[in-house]
């Protein structure tokens, strides 16, 4: 292997922007790793060209350890998105530069220089100098400057990402003829799709630090093993639906699959996609020639050039759950992204308004990876009460668990974990138990950066230090929160507290998936305080939990709504008095401008005062801190650039 990188990470503040990122890329494959901004794919570049130190695992290049190594001793050239060419030197000296300080022979430099001219299609141009050349022009020249010694190993930081469409393209397959010609061993890290899949061998998918799939850009694209990477390349139709005989079931509709690699268990909840193109529309149900999926009404249809997109609402499907294309709030139709060439639009034209029949051609199946709990464990009677508490919930959620024990030693630990696997017992999805000899916060920091999961429990009694553990808990991954300060059975009805906003929609989205998994009964109740009480406010909120009902509803949880009119912690007081809830649901804070939450205000007087039931505290997507952190400066790249080439 050219490349090999091993567990590798990077933190910036505590946070990992690369979280234990492995990956082989074989001799002279071209491997591109994707992502959105943030995702930590030049981070990766960086490290492995050492422009960035790592602060765990290991860079192996052509079997060589190169994880401490200078970058001039790596044998790496690098491409930068804005060229970073020496704007005083000319187009032939720009690509000698590297092989001048190696003390290469100058006729030796001349005649390497004249090869990647031509191979860059740039022959008779080496006197300019770079702004007398077009941008497209000097990406060609950073090319060949980061060629000119031979590098082991090529590193493209977006280098195409500056450039107007038609240059991209062309430069795409200059880019890939390039490097079939020399056989380098390469990996571009780009955001954009249709570049990834044009020169990619292999794709790599990454998120938050974390490398989600690999594989072929054609097997990503049809058959991904994860909902992210299904929705995030191309467009995505994915509802949750259940496995079936030898295909799975959507609503009463069944559907075989075609991939028949695809390994389901009978009656197991499955994520169902088809993409766009899969999509049939015909004007009776006779006409599909596809397994019907139902009639449906067009909502917008839009020119593509060769191709025409349309988006179509259909009628809800008893017990299936849309994920993509995401429904709006409060909404309990299912939306389908179809695609169709111009010609099977001439001989069926369609507006909007319009029903059409819609039928899918084939579908494929992804495992639902149902919810994943962390529980936390210091053998302490409080914890016991969360172990007793956090049991029932996971079983009837059907959960994967994974207890991690902390603050004991040696032969108590292995006791303790022993005993709580044995007290969680059975009808879990899977179980784990695991030790940390560090503090609660540092070993669940470093278990959330191991594998994300969707909730983390503890037992909790509202002292400050279990308040402020509550804190480093919410700031240190995307997960929720339950707090849980006595033992009992599983929730049977519970209280939802939202705000009107985005924040409040995945307080609903969140709690009502738990909700249902518990076969519990849900009030949505939204508080408008006093000074809001006379304007637009109370209308607002009432619309707002109507969708939320209706949300809930499609989700199969039974809700009702209430608006209360007053001081926030007094009225949600008063219905946890009145409404006999065994559980509350809040919103987590917003984050400071250091990323912290705090827990003084409002919720932790609510989380500190609730000692009968548990609290589940709900991190929107809103409140979560992206780190998307400029690695390397664009003041710094002609220095770094120095030692590159």
């Amino acid at each position: 292997m050219s490349i090999v990188l091993e567990h590798l990470t990077k933190r910036y503040g505590g946070h990992p922007v690369v979280n234990n990122v492995s990956l082989e890329v074989a001799d002279g494959e071209f491997f591109v790793l994707l992502g959105s901004s943030g995702s930590g794919k030049t981070t990766v570049l960086s490290m492995v060209a050492g422009l960035t130190r790592t602060d765990q695992g290991r860079i192996l290049l052509h079997g060589r350890d190169v994880t401490h190594l200078p970058t001039q001793e790596r044998r790496v050239g690098m491409v930068f998105q804005n060229y970073a060419l020496f704007q005083h030197m000319t187009v032939a000296d720009n690509i000698e530069f590297g092989l001048q300080t190696r003390k290469v022979p100058k006729a030796e430099r001349r005649r390497r220089r004249n090869e990647l001219l031509e191979l860059v299609g740039l022959s008779g141009l080496g006197s300019r100098l770079p702004k007398q050349i077009s941008g497209g022009q000097q990406q060609r020249v950073a090319l060949a400057r980061a060629l000119a010694y031979k590098p082991d190993v090529l590193l493209l930081d977006e280098p195409l990402g500056a450039l107007d469409a038609k240059i991209r393209l062309e430069l795409r397959r200059t880019l890939k003829t390039i490097q079939r010609e020399t056989g380098v061993t390469t990996i571009l890290v780009t955001h954009d799709q249709e570049e990834a899949f044009e020169l990619a061998d292999r794709l790599g998918v990454m998120s938050f630090g974390r490398l989600m799939e690999i594989g072929y850009p054609e097997d990503l694209y049809k058959r991904p093993q994860t909902e992210f990477v299904a929705t995030f390349l191309g467009t995505a139709n994915l509802l949750v639906g259940q496995a079936q005989g030898e295909g799975v079931q959507l609503g009463a509709l069944n559907f075989p699959l075609q991939d028949s690699s695809t390994l389901l268990h009978h009656d197991d909840r499955v994520q169902v996609l088809f993409r766009p193109e899969d999509v049939a529309l015909a004007e009776s149900p006779s006409e599909l020639n596809a397994p019907r999926l139902g009639l449906g009404q067009v909502e917008q249809v839009t020119f593509g050039g060769s191709f025409e997109r349309l988006r179509l609402r259909l009628p809800p499907l008893p017990g299936v759950r849309p994920i993509a294309p995401p429904v709006p709030f409060g909404s309990d139709a299912i939306l389908v992204e179809a695609t169709r060439s111009q010609d099977e639009a001439e001989r069926l034209p369609l507006h909007a308004g319009q029903n059409v029949w819609v039928g899918v051609r084939q579908v494929h199946a992804l495992e639902h990876p149902g919810l994943r709990f962390l529980l936390l464990t210091d053998g302490s009677p409080l914890a016991q009460a969360a172990i007793h508490t956090a049991g029932h919930i996971a079983r009837l959620a059907h959960a994967r668990v994974t207890v991690l024990g902390y603050g004991l030693d040696g032969e108590t630990m292995h006791q303790h974990l022993q005993a709580a696997r044995e007290q969680l017992g059975s009808g879990l999805a899977a179980l784990d138990v695991r030790a940390s000899a560090d503090a609660a916060g540092k070993a669940a920091r470093q278990e959330v950066e191991r594998q994300p999961y969707d909730l983390v429990i503890m037992g909790f009694s509202g002292h400050n230090e279990q308040l402020a553990l509550a804190e480093q808990l919410l700031a240190v991954g995307e997960h929720h929160l339950l707090l849980i300060p006595t033992a009992q059975s599983a929730p049977t009805h519970i209280l939802i507290c939202v705000t009107t906003g985005e924040p409040g929609k995945e307080d609903v989205l969140f709690s009502g998936r738990l909700t249902r998994h518990l076969g519990a009964t849900a009030v949505l109740l939204s508080v408008v305080p006093p000074e809001r009480a006379n304007g637009q406010e109370p209308a607002r909120a009432e619309r707002f939990l109507m969708g939320g009902e209706r949300t809930l509803e499609l989700l199969g949880v039974p809700a009702d709504t209430a608006v209360r009119t007053g001081p926030v912690y007094e009225e949600i007081s008063a219905e946890l008095q009145q409404g006999s809830y065994d559980m509350l649901v809040v919103g987590a804070p917003l984050p400071d401008a250091e990323g912290d939450i705090s827990l003084s205000g409002m919720i932790g007087q609510l989380l500190t005062e609730s000692r009968e039931r548990p609290v589940l505290v709900v991190h929107s997507a809103v409140s979560r801190r992206g780190v998307d952190l400029p690695l390397i400066p664009a003041s710094a790249r002609i220095h770094d650039l120095k030692e590159v080439v």
